[in-house]
């Protein structure tokens, strides 16, 4: 069983929000790489990976941080 972190209730709970923050600190993003599907958080955070080119460590501790 998977531990819930505050990264995927963020993804479940606001990620609309979110998107438009993380949209603005990366404008290369497209509404394609920020979708957002429930079960697919870690498809969600490759592409954030690919595009960003931070680790997903560093993806899931700057969105707690939003």
């Amino acid at each position: 069983m998977q531990k819930t972190t505050s990264t995927d209730l963020k993804f479940k709970g606001n990620w609309n929000e979110l998107k438009g923050k993380v949209k603005q600190k990366y404008a290369n993003l497209t509404d394609d790489d920020l979708l957002y599907e429930e079960g697919k958080e870690d498809e969600l955070l490759g592409r954030l990976q690919k595009k960003t080119g931070k680790t997903k460590q560093e993806i899931k501790n700057w969105i707690d941080t939003l």
